[in-house]
């Protein structure tokens, strides 16, 4: 459930020195530099933010759509806003604007000792299709390939 109010807008520049704070804190020495983020937007694909009224960024997802494919780049929440219904939010406008842009299955990626993120990706029906061994780095953790099949 979401505490607070959330607003959705799309990710933009002055946005990503707040994103890469969060990458930081989760992710550490795997985290995206501020170039990935930029080179994300460059290519135009879809970024959102997920913001608090003040301004302050939340969250952030982004996904990349070649129809019929889209691809589920990155769901991330500030730690103390987590389990606040925030990631699913996120979640829900990424499978909506995929599906609203030709995608007939959604695929993502999530670290293999990430539960809360598999246990919430399992509830929108997303199913294991894959592993990629040693995928995240410098960890050397492996990832999970995700496939969910859209409903049309």
């Amino acid at each position: 459930m979401i505490v607070a109010p959330v607003l959705l807008e799309p990710l933009r520049w002055w946005h990503i020195e707040q994103v890469v704070a969060i990458e930081a804190d989760l992710f550490g020495v795997g985290q995206w530099t501020p170039a990935m983020f930029w080179n994300e937007l460059a290519n135009d694909h879809h970024y959102i933010a997920a913001l608090a009224p003040e301004g302050d960024v939340l969250g952030y997802a982004g996904l990349a759509v070649a129809a019929p494919e889209a691809w589920i780049n990155n769901i991330a929440v500030r730690r103390d806003r987590q389990r606040t219904g925030i990631g699913r939010l996120l979640l829900e406008h990424l499978l909506g604007y995929g599906r609203a842009h030709g995608a007939t299955h959604s695929l993502l990626e999530v670290a293999a000792d990430n539960g809360p993120a598999q246990r919430m990706y399992d509830t929108y029906g997303f199913e294991v299709i894959g592993v990629r061994r040693g995928y995240y780095q410098p960890s050397n953790t492996d990832a999970l390939v995700l496939r969910r099949d859209e409903r049309t």
